[in-house]
């Protein structure tokens, strides 16, 4: 039973529950999802697809190639983990792996702290939204978000109760009867989203769902996801390339490169502190600048864009590349040389309009906190290093 009262809000609908298990359906003139309170006495009222998932030293191997490598993660009961990377880094094949479509090579997988490595997709009571969203173009909607507790053969007397509950939660009652020929990309999407809810299992797998979305929509899709998750209290584990999904969304990023896990950490975790100079590199827009540390041939310095600033004095000497106005701030692109070694390209990101040429020199500084340091030879983070006050890094007084 319900206690207080919780309002959500989805893409034309507002759900408000009281102190009964009835629920009213209002209109919504704004298409976004705002979830404002959840309040519950049990948690069987919710889908009871809370659950915890862990990898232990996964490994995928085709022949020499290694697509996977000895990756291992865990994941809290009810957290959103990001799998990211670039392409070819092993996100999407170790979302088969854990999915059972492909079979690792060595390592354990475990749902619920069950041993599913070696077990049938269907014997793992997962759910997954595909790219492409996999939908049938010749049945409606709602059979389209029926389709796989029919297969399951699950009590066909609860088919219509669920099918309601995801239909109010995603918005989809009007379009019940429709085909997906006559839906937007969004409203796909929903519907892809409708048909993994409706399972009511453990763990949910998401492989790049947005990206045949425009921005605008992927934003929008974004924070639907987000708070259904969170509303529901799904584990989830979300494939993406894009940086800003996986910032905005995740409880817990998992950064591979090259089949191995370079950093397992919250968003904040990996903005503030990367691992490696990867990771430094991958999150962020601009990147992250990598150049020579003044003095130091053993070491990198790290710093972000806009962390940088103009400065009358100190800091380091630079010549303009370009400058491109964004709006709400300007990227200014130099070449600078520090402490004599050969040049180094610096991005600064200045708040606002920043007027400059191309050739003209500047004076770069930031404070010490916002440096970062690597070895250069392994490209791991150094935090025994400390700035030297006297440093050009270190700028006495900002302009």
């Amino acid at each position: 039973m319900y206690q207080g009262v919780s309002s959500v809000s989805l893409p034309g609908v507002r759900i408000v529950r009281g102190a009964c298990a009835a629920a009213r359906v209002l209109p919504l003139p704004r298409p976004l999802v705002r979830i404002r309170h959840y309040v519950d006495a049990s948690a069987d009222e919710r889908f009871p697809c809370v659950s915890a998932l862990r990898l232990e030293r996964v490994s995928k191997h085709w022949g020499a190639t290694k697509a996977v490598d000895e990756a291992s993660f865990a994941t809290p009961s009810g957290a959103l983990v990001v799998l990211l990377g670039p392409s070819g880094c092993g996100k999407s094949t170790t979302l088969r792996m854990i999915a059972g479509l492909d079979a690792p090579s060595a390592g354990r997988i475990l749902i619920d702290e069950r041993d599913v490595t070696r077990a049938a997709p269907a014997e793992r009571r997962i759910s997954m939204v595909f790219q492409s969203y996999a939908l049938f173009p010749h049945l409606s909607v709602a059979d389209n978000i029926l389709f796989g507790v029919k297969v399951r053969r699950d009590p066909a007397a609860d088919h219509a109760r669920r099918l309601d509950r995801v239909a109010t939660l995603l918005g989809l009652g009007a379009l019940l009867d429709r085909k997906p020929a006559q839906l937007s990309g969004g409203q796909q999407q929903r519907v892809a989203l409708g048909r993994a809810i409706i399972a009511e299992t453990k763990v949910c797998l998401m492989d790049e769902p947005l990206s045949n979305l425009d921005a605008q929509l992927r934003q929008e899709m974004r924070r639907e996801i987000r708070a259904l998750q969170q509303q529901l209290g799904m584990t989830m584990v979300y494939v993406t390339h894009d940086q800003t999904e996986a910032m905005s969304m995740a409880d817990q990023v998992v950064l591979l490169r090259a089949g191995r896990i370079e950093q397992d950490a919250p968003p904040a975790d990996l903005y503030a502190r990367p691992a490696t100079v990867f990771a430094a590199r991958f999150i962020g827009t601009p990147p992250m600048n990598i150049v020579a540390a003044p003095g130091r041939a053993d070491l990198k310095l790290g710093v972000r864009p806009e962390h940088v600033r103009v400065v009358a004095d100190g800091g380091m000497e630079a010549v303009v590349q370009s400058a491109e106005y964004l709006g709400a701030d300007t990227v200014v692109t130099c070449s600078t040389s520090a402490g004599g070694m050969l040049a180094d390209t610096l991005a600064a990101r200045l708040p606002g309009r920043f007027d400059v040429a191309e050739g003209a020199r500047l004076r770069l500084g930031w404070a010490a906190a916002d440096a970062h340091y690597f070895d250069h030879a392994t490209g791991r983070r150094r935090d025994d290093v400390v700035p030297v006050p006297a440093s050009p890094i270190d700028p006495r007084r900002p302009a």
